[in-house]
């Protein structure tokens, strides 16, 4: 006898609350991760407007260095120092991680506004880093965790959304796709970190080449 709507979604409860657990937890260490590297990027800030000749704790080398970073005003691009918008963000990823880990429901709306945020997120991320490499001409390896953290969280809440929306009705994309994303999505981050990496790796290459 086929199965009624209300026993497949009874049926793909467990699969589907695992799932959650499993994002709950990557919300849960990205978020601290990302708590804690802007704090200390908003600290070393604090330290460089009270005294301008301050050398950032992550200032290491002409390549890798804070200082030269928050001396730009892509640091503040909204006005406000960009810490300050991570220390905001990452708290509420860590809030809604312990939300989810608790294994409560939660609304479609919220889901949609954190698809929206963090798609948000990794844009001006990407932004930044393309500043940082062709225009500002420096790295923050704060800022680089910072960069880690919200792609995975980006990504894997990207397939999360598509899993969600293809059990709905109104769903029209070929199921065959979203699985081969949900199957492949580790080999997808793994490519997309190596992507950036070789960016970095060129870009630097002269530098990179006299520590050899």
């Amino acid at each position: 006898m086929p199965l009624s709507t209300t026993d497949r979604n009874a049926l793909a409860t467990p699969s589907s609350g695992s799932a959650e657990r499993g994002l709950g937890l990557l919300y849960l260490i990205a978020g601290l991760l990302g708590l804690l590297a802007a704090v200390v990027l908003l600290v070393e800030s604090i330290a460089l407007l009270k005294k301008p000749d301050y050398v950032p704790t992550c200032s290491i080398n002409p390549v890798l260095s804070c200082g030269s970073v928050m001396n730009t005003p892509q640091a503040a691009a909204f006005g406000i120092p960009n810490p300050i918008i991570g220390v905001a963000g990452f708290a509420a990823l860590s809030m809604l991680a312990v939300v989810v880990l608790t294994g409560a429901t939660i609304r479609p709306w919220l889901w949609t506004a954190t698809q929206a945020s963090v798609t948000f997120a990794v844009l001006f991320l990407h932004w930044l880093i393309y500043q940082s490499l062709y225009v500002i001409g420096a790295l923050c390896p704060y800022c680089m965790l910072v960069w880690v953290v919200t792609i995975a969280v980006f990504w894997y809440t990207t397939i999360h959304t598509l899993q969600r929306r293809r059990h709905g009705p109104a769903d029209s994309r070929p199921r065959g796709i979203v699985a081969a994303l949900s199957d492949y999505r580790a080999a997808v981050l793994t490519g997309w970190y190596l992507v950036i990496i070789v960016l970095i790796a060129h870009r630097f290459w002269d530098y990179w080449i006299t520590l050899v």
